[in-house]
């Protein structure tokens, strides 16, 4: 698959504006950063988005996430790995990234109440918006993840 165009290149004062939200996530929000992985990692798997796949399920296990975690939050609803918390959060990610299908129920909303508070959901709806924002810009454009080492065959 070839990129479609350097989009760093094409609007930077769009990058930096992108880059903006994501900074806030990280670095002002207060957000656990695990559950930032939580919902970037759900939300590019819905997606389709190999690259931020690739990208936050290495940051993950950098800041110590274990591979079970990890390789199990898309069939997150079936194991028991994942904590009410963590669950309340996986439910908005997917109806806000599939918001055209979910509407963003209530269902998905009035679990994260139990958890936190009204600044806190903002954030997280920032957090899970911004992903969203990544995911179509690397999709869109064909934007490919680096290949660590290529697998021989047997």
């Amino acid at each position: 698959m070839q990129a479609r165009l350097d989009f760093t290149k094409a609007s930077p004062e769009a990058i930096q504006a992108v880059l903006g939200l994501e900074n806030y996530v990280a670095k002002q929000s207060g957000l656990d950063p695990h559950l930032i992985h939580l919902l970037k990692l759900r939300a590019s798997q819905i997606n389709g988005c190999a690259y931020c796949v690739d990208m936050h399920s290495k940051e993950a296990r950098r800041s110590g996430l274990s591979e079970q975690w990890i390789n199990l939050i898309s069939v997150w609803r079936e194991s028991p790995v994942f904590d009410d918390r963590e669950r309340a959060v996986l439910e908005w990610t997917e109806a806000l990234t599939n918001v055209a299908g979910t509407g963003a129920p209530d269902t998905a909303f009035e679990p994260l109440r139990d958890y936190f508070s009204e600044k806190e959901i903002m954030d997280l709806t920032i957090a899970i918006s911004t992903i969203n924002v990544w995911n179509r810009i690397a999709v869109g454009f064909r934007n490919q993840h680096p290949i660590d080492r290529v697998r021989k065959a047997s």
